[in-house]
C-alpha cells in the first residue's frame, strides 16, 4: 500500500511540475503577445465635407450651366439670324405681288413645260406664284437677245380668290403696261387644246399693236391658258407661232389633279405639227383668217 501511494505521489509531483512550466510560459508568452491600445478614431467632423467648400462647388456648377444656357441661347438667335438674312431677298423680291395676295413660290417645282424648238436663241424664265386661297399661276417669260420681251405664256390654276380685275384687262396690262388697256377680238386659232381666242390692243403704239394675246378657259378641270407673243413679222406668222406654242406646251407633274393630266393626255392625240398649225392662219375663212372681222368688238 506503502509503495502505491509514494507512486500516485510521485505522479502527482511531476503532474504539478509540468503544469507549472506551461503556465510560466504561458504567463510569458501572453505578456510578449499583449496587444497594444489602438489609437483613438476620427471624429465625426473630419469625415464630412466643410459646409464652405460644399457651397464653393455648388456655386460653380450653377454659373456653369447657365453659362452653357447662355451659349446655346446666343446659338439659336445667331442661327435664327443667319436665316433670316438668307430669306431677305426673297421677301423683297416679293413684297410687289403680295399686294394682292400673290406671292412668288421659289420651292415650288415646275409644273409645265415648252419646247424651246420655237424660241430658238430667246432666254426663258419661269415664274410660280401662289394664292393664299388656293391658286396657282405657272408664267413663262421670253426675251430676246436685247432683254426685249418676246412673248409670255401663263398657266392659271384658279383656287377659291377672287380676281381683282377682269382676264381680258390683265391681259392687256400685260401686253402693254403703259399704253391702252382695251382689247378688241382678233379671231380665232386652232391648237391641241381646240379652238383659242385672239385678241390685240384697241389704238396704242404700233408695237403694241404687233404682238396678240390670246386666252383659252377650260371649264372641266377649272384651268386657264393666256398670254400674248409678238414673234413673226405678219399677222398669220403671229396666228401660227402662238398655235405652235400651245401645241409645244408639255404637262411635267399634275400634283393631285388628275383631271388635268386627262385634259393634256386627250390633247396629245390632238396635237398637230408646227408647220400644219399655221395653215388655217394663212387660209382665207371668213372667221380664221387673217383679216378677221370685229365679231364683239372691243371687250
Amino acid at each position: 500500500m506503502l509503495a502505491r501511494r509514494v507512486k500516485r505521489k510521485g505522479k502527482r509531483q511531476r503532474f504539478y511540475a509540468r503544469n507549472a512550466r506551461k503556465t510560466t510560459f504561458y504567463r510569458a508568452f501572453g505578456r510578449l503577445m499583449h496587444s497594444f491600445p489602438a489609437p483613438p478614431g476620427p471624429s465625426n467632423y473630419t469625415t464630412r465635407i466643410h459646409p464652405m467648400l460644399s457651397g464653393f462647388v455648388d456655386e460653380v456648377c450653377g454659373t456653369v450651366a447657365r453659362l452653357c444656357a447662355y451659349m446655346m441661347t446666343l446659338a439659336l438667335m445667331a442661327i435664327g439670324g443667319i436665316a433670316l438674312w438668307q430669306q431677305l431677298p426673297d421677301a423683297t423680291a416679293m413684297a410687289p405681288s403680295m399686294r394682292d395676295g400673290w406671292a412668288v413660290a421659289t420651292r415650288s417645282a415646275p409644273a409645265f413645260a415648252v419646247s424651246q424648238f420655237i424660241f430658238q436663241g430667246k432666254t426663258e424664265v419661269y415664274e410660280i406664284s401662289r394664292h393664299p386661297e388656293g391658286g396657282r399661276k405657272d408664267v413663262f417669260h421670253w426675251s430676246g437677245p436685247d432683254s426685249k420681251p418676246v412673248a409670255e405664256l401663263e398657266l392659271y390654276r384658279p383656287g377659291d380668290e377672287q380676281q381683282a380685275i377682269p382676264a381680258v384687262a390683265e391681259i392687256a396690262a400685260r401686253m402693254d403696261p403703259d399704253g391702252a388697256r382695251e382689247l378688241e377680238s382678233a379671231g380665232i386659232v386652232d391648237s391641241k387644246f381646240g379652238p383659242v381666242t385672239l385678241l390685240r390692243l384697241v389704238g396704242g403704239t404700233e408695237n403694241a399693236r404687233a404682238c396678240l394675246g390670246f386666252m383659252k378657259r377650260i371649264d372641266d378641270p377649272n384651268f386657264r391658258i393666256s398670254g400674248w407673243s409678238c414673234q413673226g413679222d405678219t399677222l398669220p406668222a403671229r396666228r401660227a407661232a402662238i398655235g405652235c406654242m400651245l401645241n409645244r406646251l408639255m404637262l411635267l407633274t399634275t400634283g393631285n389633279e388628275p383631271k388635268l393630266a386627262e385634259l393634256f393626255a386627250h390633247a396629245e392625240l390632238r396635237r398637230s405639227d408646227c408647220t400644219a398649225t399655221s395653215a388655217p392662219a394663212l387660209s382665207a375663212d371668213w372667221l380664221t383668217g387673217a383679216d378677221n372681222p370685229r365679231l364683239r368688238g372691243a371687250l
